[in-house]
């Protein structure tokens, strides 16, 4: 880090960091604000594909058309903040991102939905990156930083699901499009409040010219890789369309990788990813995080679907999931963060959260919620809050503060590239156990009634062969941090900042 000496504890704080603590509400509430965006138009899709006129082979766009922007510009974005300067483009995603709402909230035909949400992405793979490397380079105390990072994992962990709440509020009491308008004042409070409040070190911007090559190379590959799995979801694995965009894919982070390993001011200095602490954290967050975004989709579907809950019900459902990513996260994780190694942490994480996936393959159409959907969502909530707090606060161990940016970035690169893989891939497996049961078990003489009965087991039965292969991922996850996170516990060991600190170091900087 810049002025990055960790202090032991109890020491006086940098002078630079003296509105460290009021920072951190503000990027929280960007953090928030983006979690949110994720889920809260999803339980608002239905009622703006019918006003907007959207047809169902395109309504697809309003998320795809955002993930793609999202997932494809995360690197980039993370680059431009280590060149601007993390604040400037804090604050200037924060304004385009409320814009871009604005337009979202105010469209009048599918094209123009379409492109505010793109928009949405740009702007947020700018502000996601720049938030978690202020973060890094703001908070240089091992104690502080688990503190600060316990509050963000447990807003970033517990935001989808407050969105299911809130969009099932906006939505059926005021209008879908008040689920973009209420990013406008999230966005403004933010954008005063950082724009007034932070003061980001000196000395840690990366001044060397953007490798155009690979902006080009690796935002052309990452869209591929969205794409084909989004594609996959929807017109399936052989699909020519699908099968083209994982080669092309593949070609172009190949080539990407390739180049820079050769350019001298690479996009992503391979250094950040060959550090086994994060390239293991990179690897296991974005399998746990396949195994979570499937779950979160398959469990609104039974709650709203076979249960009949209402949308709003359905978002209060979650919350058992929240108050445990927030005790995970804030308590056990904040806790025990300077005391044990992060895979003591992560890997018990991983597979706490796993027993509560193991709960939720006992689902049926007559399960109680009580017995058997809320203690799973408790366990699964406590694991991933445990589990991910170490893993934001290893995401930039001992990198270099022009890294910062990209590191953080590529965070959210492996969750992002985890969402689209674990929505089509979990719902590919859940569609294709449904097909097999209904065919397995209904009789051409059957009655209606009882071919209703059989299309909901065959539903049920779709989810929880796929959260099967859930647990399977929480438990590779957990394995993969056994073997490769060797860090050990944090102390007061100085946070070094030269190119070759990164084995040295046991003081974590954090990114999400």
């Amino acid at each position: 880090m810049s002025e990055t000496a960790a202090k032991a504890p109890g020491a006086p704080a940098p002078t630079g960091d003296a509105n460290r603590w009021k920072a951190l509400v503000f990027i929280a509430l960007a953090q928030l604000m983006v979690v949110l965006d994720a889920t809260i138009v999803n339980i608002a899709l239905p009622s703006a594909q019918t006003d907007l006129g959207i047809s169902d082979g395109n309504r697809q766009w309003v998320v795809t058309a955002y993930a793609l922007a999202f997932g494809g510009l995360l690197l980039f974005g993370g680059r431009i903040a280590d060149l601007w300067g993390r604040k400037n483009a804090f604050v200037v995603g924060l304004i385009g991102f409320a814009l871009a709402s604005a337009l979202g909230g105010a469209a009048t035909s599918g094209a123009m939905m379409f492109g505010a949400r793109a928009l949405q992405g740009v702007f947020g793979a700018l502000l996601a990156p720049a938030a978690l490397s202020l973060l890094a380079v703001m908070f240089t105390d091992a104690k502080e930083r688990a503190k600060a990072f316990g509050i963000y994992g447990a807003i970033a962990g517990g935001g989808g699901a407050v969105g299911f709440i809130l969009g099932g509020v906006l939505t059926e009491y005021m209008d879908w499009r008040w689920t973009f308008f209420v990013n406008i004042p999230f966005a403004i409070v933010a954008a005063l409040g950082a724009y007034f409040v932070i003061r980001e070190p000196e000395g840690g911007r990366n001044r060397n010219p953007l490798d155009i090559p690979g902006v080009l190379l690796s935002t052309l590959g990452l869209v591929a890789l969205v794409y084909g799995f989004t594609r996959a979801e929807s017109d399936g694995w052989g699909d020519s369309v699908t099968v083209g965009m994982f080669v092309a894919s593949a070609v172009l982070l190949i080539a990407f990788v390739v180049t820079e390993a050769k350019v001298k001011a690479p996009l992503l200095p391979l250094r950040v990813i060959t550090d086994r602490n994060r390239g293991g954290i990179y690897l296991s967050l974005g399998i746990a995080i396949i195994a979570m975004f499937g779950t979160f989709l398959f469990l609104t579907y039974y709650l709203q679907i076979v249960k009949g809950f209402t949308p709003i019900k359905t978002g209060f459902a979650f919350m058992p999931m929240i108050v445990g990513m927030m005790v995970g996260s804030t308590q056990i994780g904040t806790r025990l963060m300077t005391r044990l190694p992060a895979r003591m942490l992560m890997a018990p994480g991983f597979l706490v959260a796993a027993v509560g996936m193991l709960l939720m393959t006992q689902l049926e159409i007559g399960s109680s919620y009580a017995s058997t959907i809320l203690p799973a969502m408790l366990l699964l909530g406590l694991g991933m809050g445990t589990a991910f707090m170490p893993a934001m606060s290893l995401a930039t161990l001992g990198v270099e503060p022009r890294d910062a940016g990209v590191a953080s970035a590529m965070v959210n690169t492996s969750q992002q590239v985890g969402g689209a893989i674990g929505t089509a891939l979990l719902n590919t497996i859940a569609a294709s156990a449904t097909t097999s049961y209904i065919k397995d078990h209904i009789g051409s003489a059957a009655s209606k009634s009882q071919q209703q009965l059989v299309a909901l087991e065959g539903q049920v039965h779709g989810y929880t062969n796929a959260i099967w292969f859930a647990v399977g991922m929480l438990v590779l996850a957990a394995v993969i941090v056994g073997t490769l996170v060797n860090a050990g516990r944090p102390d007061t060991t100085a946070v070094a900042s030269g190119e070759g600190a990164e084995e040295e170091l046991a003081v974590p900087v954090v990114a999400h």
